[in-house]
């Protein structure tokens, strides 16, 4: 799909979930968050990295909100981070001008194609042209310097230097992971692990249950759960296909045909949930402020959660179902999905999706209905949704009936994910997570 086209197809999406009641700040910070996720899709990040952006861009939008005294401070939250100082802008600034600039010109630090994003930024900003000129500019400066702040704290988060450290190396053991076709890709971010958190104070806390232990024998309980898989993926039925496919979010789908090899871009699974926190804040009529903490909070609740999980996936380094079936049960077998290149254990839609579903529920309840819209623009139709626990529980299976992962990474993935959520919740409690329909 080209650009154009894409552009064209994001832009229906967006007017089909606002809603009417939506007011036009609202609006031009749903456009923006849309026009990361686009660069994020264009650059091709990998799921880790792109909830790193999502975190950054989005704090700064929630940042830029404490120059009116009703909002507060992330330094509330983490200290190590030095917010600046709100009271030279106090009064004179909309806070809605500066946290849209805010966001993207921090993102446009954290992406490849920062003219790309800059580009959509002009355009954007555009939609607060009723602003007078000179609270427009003041506005700016205030975004700006909340963007400085956050680009200065993200540097201290051992991304850089997880960047300099060797790549991984394959474990010559039957058990652990090895890469899988039709790419087969090195491992992704093995150092992940090492990122600083937000909200969670020790990894070790949030591990999940150990993995089953390796075994090749038909009696096997590690060979009983590869057995499932494959049994399953042999009776998908329509339903199991299309939830599977709805929730692929594969960043870098490689299709090879013959000599031909090419590839198509998705979003995230990450960016999969930030668009559901759109879409919740645009059905609710939530006001801007809540919007932002939607963003925010959900953007907190994906990064921790990449975090613990990626910790677990590269210690545990549990072989894939693709490779553990090609070579003890069948050897022609493929899974419907396309296997991600990084270890198995826990599935990190389940871990993920539970943790953002802890967050949306604390925001806007835990019967929230919902049509999730997001894969539209690639060519997939809508789903309905009971609550974000629904969502996250579908998220979870999709992997099981995609045939890349087991079932018990897959529920021990959830409660890890839950956990996640619980803690991040509790972390954001200064900034009154519980309170904010008050």
């Amino acid at each position: 799909m080209n650009r154009l086209k894409l552009i064209a197809l994001i832009s229906v999406f967006l007017f089909r979930y606002e809603g009417v009641a939506a007011q036009s700040s609202t609006r031009i910070l749903h456009r923006a968050q849309q026009a990361i996720t686009q660069v994020i899709v264009h650059d091709i990040f990998s799921p880790p990295v792109a909830s790193r952006i999502y975190l950054y861009s989005s704090l700064s939008a929630y940042e830029a909100l404490a120059a009116e005294k009703k909002n507060i401070s992330f330094q509330a939250v983490r200290n190590d981070f030095m917010a600046p100082d709100p009271s030279p802008f106090a009064g004179k600034v909309n806070v809605e001008v500066s946290a849209v600039y805010a966001m993207l010109t921090t993102a446009s630090k954290l992406v490849f194609s920062d003219s790309m994003l800059l580009d959509s930024m002009q355009v954007i900003m555009k939609g607060f042209s009723a602003v007078q000129p000179d609270v427009y500019q003041a506005s700016v400066a205030w975004g700006k310097k909340v963007a400085e702040a956050v680009i200065q704290w993200s540097k201290s988060d051992q991304y850089a230097e997880t960047r300099k450290l060797r790549r991984y190396s394959l474990i010559k053991d039957k058990s652990s992971w090895i890469p899988t076709p039709p790419g087969y890709f090195q491992a992704v971010e093995p150092h992940w692990g090492k990122i600083r958190t937000v909200a969670l104070d020790s990894l070790h806390h949030y591990k999940p249950l150990p993995a089953i232990g390796f075994g090749s024998g038909k009696e096997s309980a590690f060979y009983q759960l590869a057995k499932e898989v494959y049994n399953k993926t042999k009776a998908l039925s329509r339903e199991d296909s299309a939830i599977a496919l709805f929730w692929d979010c594969n960043p870098f789908h490689l299709t090879v045909q013959g000599h031909v090899n090419f590839a198509t871009k998705k979003l995230s699974p990450g960016g999969h949930w930030m668009s559901i926190a759109g879409i919740a804040s645009s059905a609710s009529g939530a006001d801007f402020a809540l919007s932002v903490k939607a963003y925010f909070f959900t953007a907190v609740a994906l990064f921790d959660a990449f975090i613990s999980c990626w910790d677990e996936k590269y210690r545990s380094n549990v072989i894939r179902p693709e490779s553990y079936i090609n070579a003890y049960i069948d050897q022609s077998w493929r899974p419907l999905l396309q296997t991600p290149p990084f270890p198995e254990y826990t599935s990190g839609h389940s871990v993920i999706s539970s943790s953002a579903a802890v967050v949306l529920t604390a925001l806007f309840g835990d019967q929230y209905r919902f049509n999730d819209v997001t894969e539209m623009p690639y060519g997939l139709p809508s789903r309905q949704f009971s609550s974000f626990r629904h969502a996250a529980e579908e998220a979870a299976i999709s992997r099981f009936y995609g045939g890349i992962h087991y079932r018990n990474a897959i529920e021990n993935g959830l409660m890890q994910g839950e956990k996640v959520g619980r803690r991040v919740l509790e972390s954001l409690s200064p900034l009154k997570v519980k309170n904010v329909w008050e």
